[in-house]
């Protein structure tokens, strides 16, 4: 079993989860321009991800052949701006649907449901009571 650097281990080898900034976005009107600045900037890797949706994937620090972070960091991704306010944050949890029960419960509201990134895990998006946008992240657990 791979452990994420946010992922350790308790009594009777149980896994828990600290909910911390495991992975940011970058929304960009112009991909290749922000691309290429934050590439020549910062010498970030940025690479097309495949699959159904137009995101790039933000490699701040190395990952191994496995995918996984090679030393401690975090990495992002940059999309097409949908809203001009739009910068998301996005915080791993255990269960997306427990935390968007929690969300909703203490007057947040969910902006997209839980659905399935290949490979990564499963995503979702809320608001808090403001109004501003936040991610959940549940990442498979190989």
């Amino acid at each position: 079993m791979v452990l994420y650097s946010n992922q350790f281990r308790v009594g009777g080898g149980k896994i828990k989860m600290d909910h911390t900034l495991m992975h940011f976005e970058i929304p960009a009107n112009d991909v290749d321009k922000l691309k290429r600045f934050y590439e020549e900037v910062f010498g970030w890797k940025i690479v097309q991800a495949s699959g159904p949706i137009e995101y790039w994937v933000i490699q701040t620090v190395p990952v191994g052949k496995d995918g996984m972070l090679a030393r401690p960091g975090v990495n992002g991704g940059m999309y097409k701006k949908q809203v001009p306010e739009s910068k998301p944050v996005n915080y791993s949890v255990e269960s997306i649907s427990d935390f968007l029960e929690k969300i909703v419960k203490l007057g947040g509201k969910v902006t997209q449901p839980k659905q399935e990134v290949p490979e990564i895990g499963w995503i979702a998006a809320a608001e808090d009571p403001e109004g501003d946008i936040f991610a959940l992240i549940q990442p498979i657990r190989v």
